[in-house]
Formats: C-alpha cells, structure tokens, sequence
C-alpha cells in the first residue's frame, strides 16, 4: 500500500510526458483570489512550500486546467483512475476535509454539478464517483484537501468492491450504540458548526 501511494505522489510530482509551454490548454495555474498580491499569485502564507496542489497554484508546476475561479481549481488527475478523472482543489491550503472551512467546502462542492456534467459529456462517460480519500487510512496521499471526478462507463469494473457482495445493515444493538455515538460527537460541536448558512 506504501509504495502505492509514493507512486501516485511521484506521479503527481512528476507526471510523464513532455509539456509544451506554448500549448493554451497546458499551463501553469495563473492564481486570482482575494488573497492574492498584485501580480496575480496567491500569497506563500496561504501556501505550502513543499505540497505539488500548492506549486501548481503558485504557478510553479504546470497542470491541465479544467476550471478555476477564485476560490478552487479543476485539474486533470496525473495519474487517472479512468479518462477524464479531475481534482478540484481549494487555492489555499488545508491538509484534510476537517481543517478545511465549511464555506471552502461549499464553494468546490458548488462547481461539482457544472463540471461533472462537462466531463462525462466530454468523456462519453455513462456517470462518475464523487470521492474524497481523507487522512492516510483512506488512501489520501496528497495532503492538501481535494475531491476527485471520477468519470465511469456501465461495467468499466474500475472498483474491486463493486463485485462485493453487500450485507444488508442489522438494525441491533450495535447499530443503535453507534447511531448514539454519531449523535454525541455531533452535540459536542460548538453550535456554530451545526447552524446552516442561509
């Protein structure tokens, strides 16, 4: 499992192939947001010197822009799971879904419809997954909060689980002691985190 993280992380890294900088299409992320200086870049404070979704929104990797405003960016995934897979990225940097702001959330959940529709259109796909891998158990291996596009075609057989067999959820004891856990950790957010934006 280690070594194939480190591949997918080098692979961001290092993706094969040459990159022309004449192409319009492959280009470095030229960064507008609120939080940027006059030249167009995000400050470094909001970044990480050593994270590749932060050199690329610094402008200093090159990436296949799908989408950007000032809050999140689109790219294509280096390292595709199929044709067409895409990471919206924040432009400013939070290591996991839990230090990322619900309003950052929000703002690249946001574009999710749009550009989705604009992959599988282009793609010929049938649909595509939605996932987020966060924290290292999950298979997250660059630290820098992200969701993956994941276009699908009917029996691409992308996913071993899809051939697993489910088991139907046993409404006992267990169930209920764990629906009251959730609960509990769900009353102990300060209230601030629990009220909706209107």
């Amino acid at each position: 499992m280690e070594a194939r993280r480190l591949a997918i992380l080098c692979s961001h890294l290092n993706p094969p192939g040459p990159y022309p900088t004449r192409d319009p299409i492959l280009r470095v992320s030229d960064c507008s947001s609120s939080a940027s200086s006059g030249d167009g870049k995000v400050e470094s404070s909001n970044l990480q010197n050593d994270c590749v979704f932060c050199k690329i929104i610094r402008g200093e990797s090159p990436c296949l822009k799908l989408y950007e405003d000032d809050m999140c960016l689109c790219i294509l995934d280096t390292n595709p799971l199929s044709h067409g897979h895409s990471l919206i990225i924040p432009k400013l940097h939070y290591p996991t879904l839990e230090e990322t702001p619900p309003s950052v959330v929000a703002a690249m959940c946001s574009k999710v419809p749009l550009i989705s529709n604009a992959i599988v259109k282009a793609t010929g796909s049938d649909s595509f997954n939605l996932l987020v891998n966060n924290g290292a158990a999950a298979g997250q291996v660059i630290f820098h909060t992200h969701i993956h596009i994941i276009p699908r075609k009917e029996r691409d057989c992308l996913w071993a689980s899809e051939s697993l067999r489910r088991h139907t959820l046993k409404l006992d004891k267990e169930a209920s002691q764990l629906v009251s856990r959730v609960r509990q950790q769900l009353c102990n957010l300060p209230e601030e985190q629990l009220v909706q934006p209107s």
